[in-house]
Protein backbone atom coordinates (compact mmCIF):
# COMPACT_ATOMS: atom_id res chain seq x y z
CA UNK A 1 0.00 0.00 0.00
CA UNK A 2 0.99 3.37 -0.58
CA UNK A 3 -0.23 6.65 1.16
CA UNK A 4 0.46 10.05 1.05
CA UNK A 5 -1.13 12.86 3.72
CA UNK A 6 -0.61 16.92 2.92
CA UNK A 7 -2.31 19.89 3.82
CA UNK A 8 -4.11 19.47 0.42
CA UNK A 9 -5.96 15.79 0.98
CA UNK A 10 -4.49 12.10 1.24
CA UNK A 11 -4.37 9.84 -1.40
CA UNK A 12 -4.29 5.90 -0.59
CA UNK A 13 -3.48 3.22 -3.24
CA UNK A 14 -4.16 -0.38 -2.70
CA UNK A 15 -2.60 -1.55 -5.34
CA UNK A 16 -6.92 -2.25 -6.36
CA UNK A 17 -8.04 1.44 -5.57
CA UNK A 18 -6.89 4.77 -5.17
CA UNK A 19 -8.70 6.80 -2.49
CA UNK A 20 -8.61 10.55 -2.86
CA UNK A 21 -9.78 12.66 0.40
CA UNK A 22 -9.44 15.85 -0.17
CA UNK A 23 -8.00 18.25 2.90
CA UNK A 24 -10.00 20.39 5.68
CA UNK A 25 -7.43 23.37 5.36
CA UNK A 26 -9.89 26.93 3.99
CA UNK A 27 -7.47 26.85 1.45
CA UNK A 28 -9.10 23.83 -0.28
CA UNK A 29 -11.20 24.46 -3.03
CA UNK A 30 -14.76 24.60 -2.41
CA UNK A 31 -15.70 22.13 -5.09
CA UNK A 32 -13.61 19.36 -3.61
CA UNK A 33 -14.84 19.93 -0.13
CA UNK A 34 -18.20 19.38 -1.47
CA UNK A 35 -17.18 16.25 -3.50
CA UNK A 36 -16.06 14.86 -0.89
CA UNK A 37 -14.21 11.28 -0.54
CA UNK A 38 -13.43 9.49 -4.12
CA UNK A 39 -12.63 6.17 -4.70
CA UNK A 40 -10.93 5.65 -8.23
CA UNK A 41 -10.70 1.64 -9.59
CA UNK A 42 -7.43 0.86 -10.84
CA UNK A 43 -8.91 -0.03 -14.42
CA UNK A 44 -10.20 4.00 -14.83
CA UNK A 45 -6.72 5.21 -14.36
CA UNK A 46 -4.53 6.04 -17.63
CA UNK A 47 -1.28 7.45 -15.96
CA UNK A 48 0.10 8.70 -13.08
CA UNK A 49 2.44 11.91 -12.63
CA UNK A 50 4.70 13.50 -9.55
CA UNK A 51 5.50 17.34 -11.15
CA UNK A 52 8.21 18.89 -9.04
CA UNK A 53 8.39 22.79 -8.60
CA UNK A 54 10.61 24.75 -6.64
CA UNK A 55 8.66 24.34 -3.37
CA UNK A 56 7.47 21.03 -4.31
CA UNK A 57 5.25 19.97 -6.89
CA UNK A 58 1.78 18.21 -7.28
CA UNK A 59 0.82 14.60 -7.43
CA UNK A 60 -1.50 14.41 -11.12
CA UNK A 61 -3.70 11.35 -12.07
CA UNK A 62 -4.73 10.93 -15.35
CA UNK A 63 -8.07 8.96 -15.93
CA UNK A 64 -8.52 7.36 -18.92
CA UNK A 65 -11.60 9.28 -21.44
CA UNK A 66 -15.17 8.12 -20.61
CA UNK A 67 -13.66 6.86 -17.41
CA UNK A 68 -15.11 9.79 -15.24
CA UNK A 69 -18.30 12.04 -15.61
CA UNK A 70 -16.52 15.17 -14.17
CA UNK A 71 -13.32 14.74 -16.33
CA UNK A 72 -16.09 14.65 -19.18
CA UNK A 73 -17.19 17.68 -18.10
CA UNK A 74 -14.69 19.91 -17.66
CA UNK A 75 -12.73 18.27 -20.77
CA UNK A 76 -9.61 19.41 -18.94
CA UNK A 77 -10.58 23.43 -17.98
CA UNK A 78 -11.21 23.13 -14.31
CA UNK A 79 -8.39 25.03 -12.49
CA UNK A 80 -5.65 23.63 -10.48
CA UNK A 81 -7.21 24.19 -7.25
CA UNK A 82 -10.59 22.92 -7.63
CA UNK A 83 -8.99 19.91 -9.51
CA UNK A 84 -9.67 17.17 -7.40
CA UNK A 85 -7.43 14.78 -9.15
CA UNK A 86 -4.31 17.05 -8.19
CA UNK A 87 -2.39 17.26 -4.78
CA UNK A 88 -0.47 19.91 -3.63
CA UNK A 89 2.42 18.44 -2.18
CA UNK A 90 5.74 20.44 -0.01
CA UNK A 91 8.79 20.03 -1.07
CA UNK A 92 9.27 18.47 2.54
CA UNK A 93 6.95 15.47 0.76
CA UNK A 94 7.93 15.46 -2.50
CA UNK A 95 10.16 11.79 -1.88
CA UNK A 96 6.98 10.33 -0.97
CA UNK A 97 5.11 11.90 -3.58
CA UNK A 98 7.57 10.20 -6.40
CA UNK A 99 7.39 6.93 -4.92
CA UNK A 100 3.59 6.97 -4.71
CA UNK A 101 3.72 7.86 -8.59
CA UNK A 102 6.34 4.80 -8.98
CA UNK A 103 3.97 2.76 -7.60
CA UNK A 104 0.96 3.29 -9.15
CA UNK A 105 2.71 3.53 -12.26
CA UNK A 106 4.03 0.33 -11.88
CA UNK A 107 0.94 -1.65 -11.09
CA UNK A 108 -0.37 -0.21 -14.00
CA UNK A 109 2.13 -1.97 -15.96
CA UNK A 110 2.65 -5.10 -14.34
CA UNK A 111 -1.43 -5.20 -14.57
CA UNK A 112 -1.50 -4.12 -18.12
CA UNK A 113 -4.52 -2.15 -17.65
CA UNK A 114 -5.79 -0.78 -20.44
CA UNK A 115 -5.52 2.84 -21.73
CA UNK A 116 -8.02 2.75 -23.76
CA UNK A 117 -11.55 5.37 -23.93
CA UNK A 118 -14.12 3.88 -21.88
CA UNK A 119 -17.69 2.89 -22.79
CA UNK A 120 -19.19 2.87 -19.64
CA UNK A 121 -18.13 5.47 -16.89
CA UNK A 122 -16.48 3.59 -14.28
CA UNK A 123 -16.72 6.32 -11.88
CA UNK A 124 -20.48 7.02 -10.47
CA UNK A 125 -20.24 11.14 -10.51
CA UNK A 126 -21.84 13.28 -7.63
CA UNK A 127 -24.37 11.76 -5.62
CA UNK A 128 -28.10 13.68 -5.40
CA UNK A 129 -29.94 15.66 -4.59
CA UNK A 130 -27.06 18.00 -5.43
CA UNK A 131 -27.15 21.62 -5.95
CA UNK A 132 -24.54 24.49 -6.90
CA UNK A 133 -24.62 28.72 -6.96
CA UNK A 134 -22.81 30.96 -9.19
CA UNK A 135 -23.34 34.48 -10.51
CA UNK A 136 -26.89 34.68 -11.38
CA UNK A 137 -28.38 31.26 -10.19
CA UNK A 138 -28.68 28.16 -9.01
CA UNK A 139 -29.26 25.27 -10.88
CA UNK A 140 -30.74 21.93 -8.66
CA UNK A 141 -30.83 18.49 -9.75
CA UNK A 142 -32.62 15.68 -7.76
CA UNK A 143 -31.95 12.86 -10.02
CA UNK A 144 -34.88 13.58 -12.30
CA UNK A 145 -35.20 16.92 -13.10
CA UNK A 146 -33.14 19.97 -13.24
CA UNK A 147 -34.19 23.28 -12.49
CA UNK A 148 -32.64 26.98 -12.12
CA UNK A 149 -33.82 29.15 -10.18
CA UNK A 150 -32.38 33.11 -10.53
CA UNK A 151 -30.86 35.52 -8.59
CA UNK A 152 -30.23 39.26 -7.81
CA UNK A 153 -27.53 39.21 -10.53
CA UNK A 154 -29.90 37.87 -13.01
CA UNK A 155 -30.69 39.88 -16.21
CA UNK A 156 -33.72 40.90 -17.01
CA UNK A 157 -34.30 38.31 -19.64
CA UNK A 158 -33.83 35.32 -17.44
CA UNK A 159 -36.40 37.35 -14.62
CA UNK A 160 -39.00 37.39 -17.58
CA UNK A 161 -38.43 33.76 -18.04
CA UNK A 162 -38.70 32.91 -14.46
CA UNK A 163 -37.32 29.64 -12.89
CA UNK A 164 -36.52 26.81 -15.45
CA UNK A 165 -36.83 23.07 -15.03
CA UNK A 166 -36.60 20.58 -17.19
CA UNK A 167 -36.86 16.54 -17.07
CA UNK A 168 -33.44 14.36 -17.07
CA UNK A 169 -35.35 12.80 -20.26
CA UNK A 170 -35.67 16.09 -22.37
CA UNK A 171 -31.77 17.15 -22.06
CA UNK A 172 -29.92 15.93 -24.47
CA UNK A 173 -26.53 17.17 -22.76
CA UNK A 174 -24.75 19.69 -20.57
CA UNK A 175 -22.02 21.93 -21.42
CA UNK A 176 -19.57 23.56 -18.23
CA UNK A 177 -17.02 26.44 -18.84
CA UNK A 178 -14.91 28.49 -16.76
CA UNK A 179 -14.48 31.87 -16.86
CA UNK A 180 -12.14 33.18 -18.84
CA UNK A 181 -10.60 36.85 -19.59
CA UNK A 182 -13.83 38.72 -19.73
CA UNK A 183 -15.83 35.27 -21.22
CA UNK A 184 -18.38 34.62 -18.63
CA UNK A 185 -17.89 30.88 -16.81
CA UNK A 186 -21.26 29.12 -18.01
CA UNK A 187 -23.29 25.98 -17.05
CA UNK A 188 -25.71 25.01 -20.04
CA UNK A 189 -28.11 22.36 -20.59
CA UNK A 190 -29.11 21.48 -23.98
CA UNK A 191 -32.49 20.77 -24.16
CA UNK A 192 -34.40 18.60 -27.06
CA UNK A 193 -35.57 20.96 -29.71
CA UNK A 194 -33.66 24.42 -28.30
CA UNK A 195 -33.89 26.74 -30.86
CA UNK A 196 -30.51 29.06 -31.39
CA UNK A 197 -27.95 29.77 -28.83
CA UNK A 198 -27.75 33.39 -26.75
CA UNK A 199 -25.63 34.81 -24.69
CA UNK A 200 -25.42 33.50 -20.97
CA UNK A 201 -26.35 36.33 -19.64
CA UNK A 202 -29.49 36.27 -21.71
CA UNK A 203 -30.58 32.34 -21.71
CA UNK A 204 -33.07 30.93 -19.75
CA UNK A 205 -31.08 27.56 -19.99
CA UNK A 206 -27.88 28.97 -18.57
CA UNK A 207 -26.49 30.18 -15.39
CA UNK A 208 -23.57 32.25 -15.75
CA UNK A 209 -20.86 33.93 -13.93
CA UNK A 210 -18.53 36.93 -15.14
CA UNK A 211 -16.80 39.29 -12.72
CA UNK A 212 -17.05 36.99 -9.38
CA UNK A 213 -14.51 34.44 -11.69
CA UNK A 214 -16.08 31.52 -9.54
CA UNK A 215 -18.53 29.18 -10.38
CA UNK A 216 -18.55 26.90 -7.01
CA UNK A 217 -19.65 23.49 -7.37
CA UNK A 218 -21.24 24.24 -10.85
CA UNK A 219 -18.94 21.42 -12.02
CA UNK A 220 -20.54 18.79 -10.40
CA UNK A 221 -23.54 19.54 -11.08
CA UNK A 222 -23.05 18.94 -14.62
CA UNK A 223 -20.91 15.81 -13.67
CA UNK A 224 -24.50 14.37 -11.57
CA UNK A 225 -26.51 14.99 -14.65
CA UNK A 226 -23.76 13.81 -17.10
CA UNK A 227 -23.20 10.42 -15.95
CA UNK A 228 -27.51 10.19 -15.82
CA UNK A 229 -28.08 10.78 -19.36
CA UNK A 230 -27.58 8.03 -21.77
CA UNK A 231 -24.14 7.60 -23.59
CA UNK A 232 -23.60 6.66 -26.98
CA UNK A 233 -21.77 3.74 -27.04
CA UNK A 234 -18.44 4.12 -28.73
CA UNK A 235 -16.65 1.75 -31.08
CA UNK A 236 -13.25 0.97 -28.96
CA UNK A 237 -9.67 -0.60 -30.36
CA UNK A 238 -9.68 -4.37 -29.24
CA UNK A 239 -7.78 -4.27 -25.33
CA UNK A 240 -4.53 -5.83 -25.57
CA UNK A 241 -3.66 -9.76 -25.43
CA UNK A 242 -3.35 -10.22 -21.74
CA UNK A 243 -0.45 -11.39 -19.64
CA UNK A 244 -0.06 -14.41 -18.12
CA UNK A 245 -0.41 -15.11 -14.70
CA UNK A 246 3.39 -17.01 -14.11
CA UNK A 247 4.54 -13.77 -16.03
CA UNK A 248 2.47 -11.49 -13.58
CA UNK A 249 4.16 -13.60 -10.62
CA UNK A 250 7.67 -13.38 -11.75
CA UNK A 251 7.82 -9.48 -12.34
CA UNK A 252 6.03 -9.12 -8.60
CA UNK A 253 8.88 -11.72 -7.07
CA UNK A 254 11.10 -9.65 -8.94
CA UNK A 255 10.31 -6.73 -7.78
CA UNK A 256 9.79 -7.49 -4.63
CA UNK A 257 13.72 -8.85 -4.17
CA UNK A 258 14.78 -5.26 -5.65
CA UNK A 259 12.68 -3.31 -2.73
CA UNK A 260 14.20 -5.37 -0.58
CA UNK A 261 18.13 -5.09 -2.00
CA UNK A 262 17.05 -1.26 -2.03
CA UNK A 263 15.81 -1.17 1.70
CA UNK A 264 19.13 -3.00 2.73
CA UNK A 265 21.20 -0.38 1.47
CA UNK A 266 22.81 -2.87 -1.37
CA UNK A 267 21.23 -1.19 -4.19
CA UNK A 268 21.69 2.45 -4.38
CA UNK A 269 18.50 4.67 -5.43
CA UNK A 270 19.56 5.29 -9.49
CA UNK A 271 20.62 1.67 -9.12
CA UNK A 272 17.12 0.18 -8.09
CA UNK A 273 15.17 2.98 -10.45
CA UNK A 274 17.41 1.38 -13.27
CA UNK A 275 16.95 -2.26 -12.29
CA UNK A 276 13.41 -2.03 -11.88
CA UNK A 277 13.15 0.01 -15.37
CA UNK A 278 14.86 -3.06 -16.85
CA UNK A 279 12.22 -5.49 -14.97
CA UNK A 280 9.74 -3.49 -16.52
CA UNK A 281 10.98 -3.39 -19.74
CA UNK A 282 11.27 -7.34 -20.39
CA UNK A 283 7.55 -7.34 -19.36
CA UNK A 284 6.55 -4.83 -22.05
CA UNK A 285 8.73 -6.73 -24.64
Amino acid sequence: MAEIAVHDGSWTFNGEFLRIVPGSDKGVHELRKTMGEVVVPMEAIAGMAFEPSRKGGHLRLRLRKGADPLSDAVAGSLGPPADPYRLAVPKARAGVAEYFADEVRDTLLVYQTPNSPCDDYLLPGPGVPISATAGDGTAIFDGERVRLEWSGFASSDKDRAGPQEYPLSDLVGVEWKPQSGMGYGTLRFRVKGEGPAQPPQKDPRCVSWGVQRFGGATALVAAAVLARLPRETAELPPPPPPVSDDVHDAVLRRLAELGELHRSGVLTDDEFAMAKQAVIRRLEG
